[in-house]
């Protein structure tokens, strides 16, 4: 489950024994293959692990430089690539990415894809060829300097490119769709018989990415997030029965709605996907909203995009290009019905309706992202130098680790409804644990 993809042995000394070794001392940053940490920490699992009569509890490699590597530095060609929806944090991996290859490793061939995996395909889209200049403040501008796209693309035509060009490693910058490319492409290259590291990085500001803690680019789409909900709260309480409803990214995950609510803890329900609810009946989302109006006279809501999908028409849902299920808008679904409702029992309410999605994943990364981008970027070349492929940078336990792709992908990493984080939401905002009528 845990078991990670190796080009062959590893002949050559690392450069950063020389570079971050002080003079006549050796330098103690390395790791093995056998480090490890326990994917469950906790002592009951441990345990039942033990009578279960497992060797070793379940277990991940944990990531970091080794002492000899797969790769030639002098003659190792490195590409990165950017792909799926634009997240805080992307330029300052590409430049962190360049600084290790170049700075640490003596990688000086390090091209950048233009416009996600359809750079490798088309020929109007020539790479970029970075080095510490051409990134030198590019951590300061949000996006990516690369671009991106979204959507399929033949990886055999992929794979011909890299092999055509030479290149040895390729870094790709995505969530779940980015990482089942770069998996089908480490999997192509390995039948092929081409010596191909491929790592991922996890890059989503849903935090939807199973077994690590986070995803680059979630805190700092939290923290612009905040000024929505501050926002919402001044308008609602502006008005009598002002509500001010703030729609949220959040497919498939409610971490984005969740965590902002309690870094402003100025909300009153907090609607996700993870967590049905009727709208109508007198255990419904309206009859509470509306004796939260009778009380107060002003309520904020968070809904994540992905929520009460059950309540639109899916024959009339398309796809999008990356071939996920096109989502209708549950904001305005939710204000029509708030208006509605109002009108129907003649009581007056103002909705004041708040849409920042695009907003908060188009900022630059905030200190905490920004450290945890550099740390993600040197760990995925220290894996690349030492011939490890299909795997994913991950962080778990304050540790980071490296993680195989199929095993990221396997499934969506969810809110548990029953979990301290939802508990947590629930008493912030005071909403009613369930607002089902059955």
């Amino acid at each position: 489950m845990f078991q990670i993809r190796s080009l062959g042995s590893c002949r050559f000394d690392s450069p950063l024994k020389k570079s971050l070794g002080a003079k006549g001392h050796k330098f103690i940053g390395f790791v093995t293959d056998d480090d490890r940490i326990l994917y469950n920490p906790r002592l009951d699992a441990f345990r039942t692990a033990i009578t279960h009569g497992m060797e070793d509890p379940i277990s991940i490699e944990l990531a970091g430089p080794r002492e000899k590597i797969f790769f030639d530095s002098s003659k190792t060609k490195a590409a990165i690539v950017t792909c799926g929806g634009l997240c805080p944090g992307i330029n300052n991996v590409i430049r962190a990415l360049t600084l290790e290859l170049y700075y640490r490793y003596g990688v000086e061939e390090i091209l950048g894809i233009r416009y996600g995996y359809s750079g490798f395909t088309q020929k109007n889209f020539e790479p970029v060829k970075l080095n510490p200049k051409v990134v030198e403040d590019i951590h300061m501008i949000a996006g990516t300097i690369l671009g991106s796209s979204r959507g399929s693309n033949e990886t055999k035509e992929i794979v011909d490119y890299i092999e055509n060009n030479k290149i040895n490693m390729l870094f790709c910058i995505g969530g779940d769709g980015t990482l089942r490319g770069a998996r089908d492409i480490a999997l192509f290259t390995m039948l092929k018989g081409y010596p191909l590291a491929v790592v991922g990085l996890p890059k989503t500001i849903d935090n939807d990415i199973s077994y690590i803690s986070r995803s680059f680019g979630f805190g700092s789409a939290v923290q612009e997030a905040m000024s929505s909900i501050k926002s919402a709260h001044t308008e609602a309480k502006g008005y009598y029965n002002g509500i001010g409803l703030v729609k949220l990214m959040g497919r498939y995950s409610g971490f984005i709605a969740s965590e902002t609510a309690l870094a402003v803890n100025d909300a009153n329900f907090v609607l996700i996907p993870e967590v049905d609810f009727d709208l109508d009946g007198k255990n419904g989302f309206l009859t509470h909203l509306f004796r939260r109006l009778e009380s107060r006279h002003h309520a904020v809501i968070i809904v994540a995009e992905g929520t009460g999908q059950n309540f639109f028409d899916k024959d009339k849902i398309g796809y999008d290009a990356s071939g996920n299920k096109e989502l209708g808008d549950i904001g305005k679904l939710l204000k029509n019905e708030i208006l509605n409702y109002g009108k129907t029992n003649k009581i007056q309410v103002q909705v004041k309706y708040i849409d920042p999605s695009y907003m908060i994943r188009s900022t630059v990364a905030n200190s905490d992202d920004a450290i945890y981008c550099i740390q993600l970027a040197q760990n995925a070349v220290h894996a690349a130098m030492a011939g490890k492929t299909n795997l994913l940078i991950g962080h778990l336990h304050e540790n980071f680790t490296n993680l195989p792709i199929d095993t990221a992908v396997s499934k969506r990493k969810n809110i548990d409804p029953t979990s301290p984080l939802w508990m947590n939401v629930l008493e912030a905002t005071g909403q009613p644990v369930r607002m089902k009528n059955s």
